[in-house]
């Protein structure tokens, strides 16, 4: 993803587009482009901005979220706000991404993300932070645990799932190590055989045959012999 996703907050509750903002924050790629009280001024933004999601709370003076929704041609994806359980059907039926229940924890507010994203055929696990130390969110059953990238010491690969081993445990997570591999690209990991990624910064030894990371003993592929063996010295 190489574009900014362009976000519009609506929300008569200053509080609540603050949470929202700072939800955001936590998401290279994203960018609060504008925010708003209202529907009239989120059709007059909607107008002259171009806006890629719209997070947007139901009930509001003069105009409700869902009346904004049915007057838009050409609507830009949409998070549902509100604290009102009831008009979950109603948003649905207007195809939105997600609706979301007030106060918006961080984690809830994450899996529409990921809904958004996979609605759009982008990658799932996302660095969520730019600064020191990094971390990526990765998916297990029901929870999304939050894994500092310095701790990371290997991937591997088990035919539909990834292990990730750190430190102080393993994630299990349905997941390519493919595509895990382009997430964790030019963060100091390094590919060493079909079944494994590792952080070069926890390598300990290593032969032409296999390297150790903090007691395992992984192997070195053929085809990836010569590009391990020039990274690890260079």
């Amino acid at each position: 993803m190489t574009t900014n996703i362009r976000c519009l907050l609506v929300d008569d509750e200053p509080l609540a587009i603050q949470l929202l903002q700072k939800h955001i924050a936590q998401l290279p790629f994203f960018e609060v482009a504008s925010t708003c009280s209202n529907a009239i001024q989120a059709l007059e933004i909607l107008n002259h901005q171009p806006i890629d999601l719209l997070f947007l709370d139901i009930r509001m003076p003069s105009l409700s979220g869902l009346d904004l929704l049915k007057t838009l041609r050409n609507r830009p994806q949409t998070i549902l706000t509100t604290a009102y359980r009831e008009y979950a059907l109603d948003g649905f039926d207007l195809d939105v991404v997600d609706y979301l229940l007030k106060p918006v924890t961080f984690d809830r507010f994450f899996m529409s993300v990921e809904r958004y994203l996979r609605i759009n055929h982008q990658p799932m696990t996302r660095v969520l932070s730019s600064s020191e130390p990094q971390f990526i969110y990765l998916k297990s059953g029901y929870k999304y645990f939050k894994l500092d990238l310095q701790e990371i010491l290997f991937v591997e690969s088990r035919k539909d799932y990834i292990r990730v081993i750190t430190k102080e445990r393993t994630i299990v997570a349905k997941y390519k190590l493919s595509d895990m591999e382009k997430e964790l690209e030019d963060k100091g990991f390094l590919r060493i055989h079909r079944s494994y990624i590792v952080n070069r910064h926890h390598i300990t030894s290593f032969t032409a045959a296999g390297l150790d990371i903090a007691g395992h003993q992984l192997p070195i592929g053929d085809t990836y012999k010569a590009l391990v063996t020039a990274t690890i010295m260079r």
